[in-house]
């Protein structure tokens, strides 16, 4: 993906790491359409940051279809998705409960994506140079124990990634898989304050360097991630997993 002179819409773009790299590919020079649920939050960043928005819930169908529609006619040289949108629940599936987050979660995470790259693959494939920007996770690769639908939906993301690059090979549309490591976001209740994720500037500014150092990768990995992503590759897998929920025991999550 070239990281300049793109028309790029971030559906989840609305905060986090979504709202970070939407600053960093505006600054670059890219027009930069972003999607969310409330119309309150975008209104917001756009006052203050001059970016397009559109109103879209990704967890309904018919949302998705209207607002893509509306992307594309609103802005048809519009080359780059970036299915950014997503929930992280925890789930205890040894108490009953846990079903409606689980299924959420598949919703938003699984059905979201598959949905919106469906909205704009005829589209994709008429522009000349083209990139659908999957967001995954370390987390594909590793288990959180308290998180396993999370896991689920993006080991899911990973693979859909792998297979669609393979779908469009020559084709003008490429497919590059984001891998972050735990961030530190609102993706959970206190998530955005704790010490052992990455902060969001330096996730940002390092995917932002990968994209442009490496636009051929299959996926940006920064550095923080490759301790989840390599673990069956190097041969601690185990020890990876003990280390990972070291300090996350099966009764720190809910019954909800």
């Amino acid at each position: 993906m070239n990281t300049a002179g793109n028309t790029i819409f971030i559906p989840g773009g609305t905060r986090g790491i979504g709202l970070a790299l939407a600053l960093r590919l505006q600054a670059r020079g890219n027009t930069v359409i972003v999607g969310g649920r409330s119309t309150d939050a975008l209104k917001k960043i756009a006052a203050e940051h001059g970016f397009a928005t559109v109103r879209i819930d990704t967890d309904d169908a018919g949302s998705i279809r209207s607002a893509s529609a509306e992307v594309i006619e609103r802005f048809p040289d519009v080359n780059v998705l970036v299915p950014m949108a997503g929930i992280m629940r925890a789930e205890n599936w040894r108490a009953p409960g846990f079903l409606a987050d689980a299924e959420a979660v598949v919703t938003t995470n699984v059905l979201g994506p598959i949905r919106l790259i469906a909205a704009f693959t005829e589209h994709l494939q008429s522009r000349p140079d083209a990139t659908i920007l999957t967001v995954s996770s370390g987390l594909a690769h590793a288990p959180l124990r308290v998180t396993p639908t999370y896991n689920a939906s993006k080991a899911a993301i990973h693979m859909l990634s792998e297979s669609i690059r393979l779908q469009f090979a020559g084709t003008s549309v490429s497919v590059t898989e984001l891998v972050p490591p735990s961030v530190q976001t609102a993706l959970m209740p206190g998530h955005d304050e704790d010490p052992h994720a990455m902060p969001l500037d330096e996730y940002a500014d390092e995917t932002m360097s990968l994209l442009q150092a490496q636009p051929d990768a299959h996926e940006i990995q920064v550095e923080r991630v490759k301790f989840l992503r390599y673990g069956e590759v190097r041969g601690d897998y185990d020890q990876v997993v003990d280390a990972l929920n070291a300090a996350e025991p099966i009764a720190a999550a809910p019954a909800s």
